[in-house]
């Protein structure tokens, strides 16, 4: 190669990929400094779960059009991704990671199947270092060598251990350390068939409780112990998710207060503010497709 000859910064791009159904598991690295800006990303409902394998000294990060985040991040950093939105990212150092595709219907039948159908996405703060991440992602690198000799079941293994502490970890999910004190499996699923069907919040507490077949005072502690929160609160999140959910699509912001149990768009919006600290209106902007 001459000096006329142009570079082509897609040659330094390693990439080997795992398809372990619904999951889709990559490993990326390159050892350039000269990539060019990677493609605005297609919108799908899936998240992206990507940890550092080394210290990354250098990116860029567009969401939509705006930039949010300029720098590097250490081994074991932990991102989350939500690519219903548009990203882009331009790598400016050499990097190595492993990343996670995760479906969204998949994350909400696996917190469904826990009995916590509250889940509505992940939260993980910039500079969030995960070492149990990375050791699972570590655990990985062998079958991401050579994807045709490896053990299904132990992929699914650890993608199952991931996305049960992600759930845990920065889905606002709460799993209790031990069962004593809290519900019974078919108590915490009928309470939450009661509340997720009376999103109005017109019922008494008594009734919550007699529908599971225990006393009032005993349920509330046990609601409490099984989900780490109160009927009224996890009430209220759902709610939240349900209204998030709605608001990605081209229903009126009033309607959508009426079918998550608000009184109107003005008591959606105070409450929503109150929770998720922007108004509904705002995450409509910033979430729509």
């Amino acid at each position: 190669m001459n000096d006329a000859d142009p570079i082509d910064p897609t040659a330094a791009l390693h990439r080997s990929t795992l398809h372990a159904a619904p999951l889709v598991i990559t490993r990326l690295s390159c050892d350039r400094d000269d990539l060019a800006p990677d493609p605005p990303s297609v919108r799908e409902e899936a998240f992206h779960i990507i940890t550092q394998l080394r210290d990354f000294r250098l990116h860029r990060l567009w969401r939509g059009e705006a930039l949010v985040f300029e720098g590097g991040h250490p081994k074991g950093a932990l991102a989350i991704t939500d690519l219903r939105e548009e990203w882009r990212c331009h790598h400016l150092s050499p990097f190595d990671n492993v990343r996670f595709q995760v479906p969204f219907w998949h994350v909400r039948a696996f917190a469904d199947e826990l009995g916590r159908p509250e889940l509505s996405g992940f939260k993980c703060p910039p500079g969030t270092v995960d070492a149990v991440v990375l050791g699972l992602a570590q655990a990985l690198l062998p079958a991401l060598e050579r994807p045709r000799e490896a053990s299904r079941l132990f992929v699914d293994q650890v993608s199952l251990a991931i996305l049960t502490h992600l759930t845990q970890t920065y889905g606002g999910v709460y799993f209790p350390a031990e069962r004593k004190g809290t519900l019974a499996s078919w108590q915490e699923k009928r309470a939450l068939e009661f509340l997720s069907t009376r999103l109005d919040g017109r019922f008494s507490v008594a009734e919550l409780a007699e529908s599971c077949e225990l006393s009032q005072s005993y349920f509330i502690k046990a609601f409490k112990a099984s989900f780490g929160r109160t009927p009224a609160r996890w009430l209220m999140e759902y709610r939240i998710a349900h209204a998030k959910d709605l608001l990605r699509t081209d229903i009126s912001i009033a309607e959508i207060a009426i079918s998550c149990g608000f009184a109107d768009q003005s008591h959606l919006t105070k409450t929503f503010s109150a929770v998720t600290g922007e108004t509904p209106a705002r995450f409509r902007r910033d979430n729509r497709p």
